[in-house]
């Protein structure tokens, strides 16, 4: 479909990383889509928002180590006190 192709831009958005000459970076409306998530009531939210988080883990030194608390209540075990 040539309506969805982009030839010789300078830069654009692309599954929703920004694309350009200098590289791959992340698209700030996605970013501003996460920082407006209501913090996680449950499990449920929480799964809800790392799968949106890990979508830009390229981009986060150590997001492992930054979503560890998180991903901790996804045990069974780990009791939801949030």
């Amino acid at each position: 479909n040539l309506g969805k192709c982009h030839f010789m831009i300078i830069e654009g958005i692309v599954l929703g990383h920004k694309i350009s000459f200098i590289g791959i970076g992340v698209d700030k409306a996605e970013v501003e889509i996460i920082e407006k998530l209501p913090p996680p009531t449950n499990i449920k939210d929480i799964w809800s928002f790392l799968g949106h988080a890990k979508f830009y883990k390229l981009f986060m030194k150590d997001f492992s180590k930054i979503s560890k608390p998180l991903s901790n209540f996804l045990n069974k075990d780990t009791p939801f006190n949030f």
